[in-house]
């Protein structure tokens, strides 16, 4: 990767388009060197831990170059393209564009980072745009960018209208946690890097500055022999992007949230009845009308008669925070893997703008369009394992929440109903909770509810 240095030359760096994401994959470019674009123009597409995004360019000019190549993962705050925005007509950009840019040394820190440039122009498209480099955490990649990230983070203690006082030692934040992870304080650390910055090595050598321990370097990096595969009998998959990301939150939610899971059958034949009633109403025309639709609006109900099923635990604060508003998760599988969109404010929400909500959703996370924002705040989710011919099964909590209903089949059959056996449609429901804020009682009476609703849907009315 080259950088430019023309002082007409912006370099464009990858945003932080969501809440604490590191790095973001580039998955496909729009412009190629030598094409005139414009403010708010999408140049490319990436995918994060949470979505995938389009990101718009934040100035007017002509692409001079294309940092990396599509399908390479880059850290957030690398710049990924440089665009020449000195007002030259295209043709005079073209007849630059074949000359390749020489490789220069790293742009000083004079150069503005891209998504700071107009801020007050730029329309709300992505979550966290533009957030500063220094806020972000970086790990090591093996085809590295240049490093342009230390005096950003040298000049952190001048954005809060500081100066460099000394007062506080200056480390970017996974240092600091190494160094309190390791008892170390920084305050007696000497730094060796740029602008007094400590680094890792500062604090392991805080930790053990005998000599005698340099030779653990190579100790710890010395890798086992590869081990071989069959190819033609095996396929590895990189774990990267929205399976990566949902793996570690998974185990960090079954591992911290004590789940407990409860079970209803219940016969749900007046709900199927009244959904091929709903969809010949004129008010729900050209909106999408299934059970989903009606068992989400039960949860909702009985999220409204018992509150306290839609919280939160914060351990830091040891308090309860029982949610005034309800953001319904829908966990939804896609080709990239499985995400969780909520629809926010649902329970403000009529039954005909629920069928719209739930559309839109669905059609976005089908086209891959999801955007970190729709995945963000979530307060209590669905899942409809029954699409896939399922029963039912034991969800795993959406980290962050507190409670999450898996949806199974409905299927005809045999039931008990006015005391004679008949077919029925009938479907499980399992509701998974948070036991440290959730206790069985609630969770019951949460799950009772549901399942009265869908089996007298008149309920919807009565209880709403």
């Amino acid at each position: 990767m080259t950088t430019m240095t023309n002082a007409s030359v912006r370099e464009f760096k990858m945003p932080d388009v969501g809440e604490g994401l590191t790095e973001a994959e580039i998955l496909k470019w729009y412009v190629q060197p030598g094409d005139t674009v414009t403010d708010g123009q999408v140049v490319c597409e990436v995918e994060t831990a949470k979505a995938a995004v389009e990101l718009p360019i934040p100035y007017d000019g002509v692409v001079r170059e294309l940092h990396f190549p599509e399908g390479t993962t880059v850290d957030v705050g690398t710049s990924i393209i440089a665009v020449d925005v000195s007002g030259g007509a295209a043709p005079v950009a073209e007849e630059e564009a074949p000359a390749p840019a020489p490789a220069e040394e790293p742009a000083g820190p004079e150069e503005p980072a891209g998504p700071e440039e107009k801020p007050a122009a730029r329309q709300p498209v992505l979550v966290g745009y533009g957030v500063a480099t220094s806020s972000t955490r970086r790990r090591p990649r093996k085809a590295a960018a240049p490093e342009t990230a230390a005096p950003e983070t040298a000049a952190r203690p001048e954005l809060n209208g500081h100066g460099v006082t000394g007062e506080r030692p200056l480390a970017k934040p996974p240092v600091r946690k190494l160094a309190k992870d390791l008892g170390v304080d920084l305050a007696t650390v000497t730094p060796t890097g740029p602008d007094g910055i400590i680094t890792r090595e500062d604090v392991h050598a805080a930790v053990a500055p005998e000599p005698e321990t340099a030779p653990a370097a190579p100790e710890a990096v010395r890798a086992p022999a590869p081990v071989s595969y069959d190819t033609a009998r095996e396929t590895r998959i990189p774990v990267k992007g929205v399976r990566k990301a949902t793996a570690a939150a998974m185990v960090g939610s079954a591992f911290t949230a004590p789940h407990v899971t409860e079970f209803v059958t219940v016969d749900v034949t007046r709900t199927m009845k009244l959904v091929e009633e709903l969809k010949q109403d004129k008010e729900f025309t050209g909106l999408r009308v299934n059970p989903l639709l009606l068992i989400a609006k039960a949860l909702l109900v009985a999220i409204k008669r018992h509150p306290g099923i839609n919280a939160s635990w914060d351990e830091a604060a040891q308090e309860i925070v029982v949610k005034h508003y309800v953001n319904l998760g829908i966990a939804a599988a896609t080709p990239r893997g499985l995400i969780v969109p909520n629809i926010k404010d649902a329970h403000a929400q009529t039954l005909p703008r629920l069928a719209e909500s739930l559309g839109e959703l669905v059609s976005t996370a089908r086209e891959g369009k999801t955007s970190p924002a729709a995945m963000q705040a979530g307060t209590v989710t669905i899942t409809n394992v029954g699409v896939f011919g399922v029963d039912t099964g034991t969800p795993i909590l959406n980290p962050g929440e507190s409670a999450i209903l898996a949806v199974g089949a409905i299927k005809l059959q045999p039931w008990v109903h006015k005391g004679k056996v008949k077919p029925r449609q009938v479907t499980t429901l399992a509701l998974s909770f948070d036991h440290r804020l959730v206790d069985g009682e609630l969770g019951s009476k949460v799950l009772a509810d549901v399942a009265a609703i869908l089996e007298q849907p008149k309920r919807l009315i009565s209880w709403a």
